[in-house]
């Protein structure tokens, strides 16, 4: 992989996390104001784009190996 490449997978994983968790924060929010519906919506999508940093940070370790 090419350091350009990975170096833009790596930004890539960063700023996922970091939507995650401002989502995830969200979902708190929601269900502290009793938002069940908002809550579970946020959740769902935190967990996708979660899942999607997961997977970018799976093919950088894969290909350094």
């Amino acid at each position: 992989m090419q350091p350009k490449t990975k170096q833009r997978l790596l930004q890539a994983y960063v700023e996922l996390q970091q939507t995650a968790a401002m989502l995830y924060e969200a979902v708190q929010e929601a269900a502290d104001d009793g938002n069940d519906f908002d809550a579970i919506l946020l959740e769902a999508r935190a967990d996708k784009i979660f899942e999607e940093a997961e997977n970018i940070n799976t093919i950088i370790s894969e290909m350094e190996e």
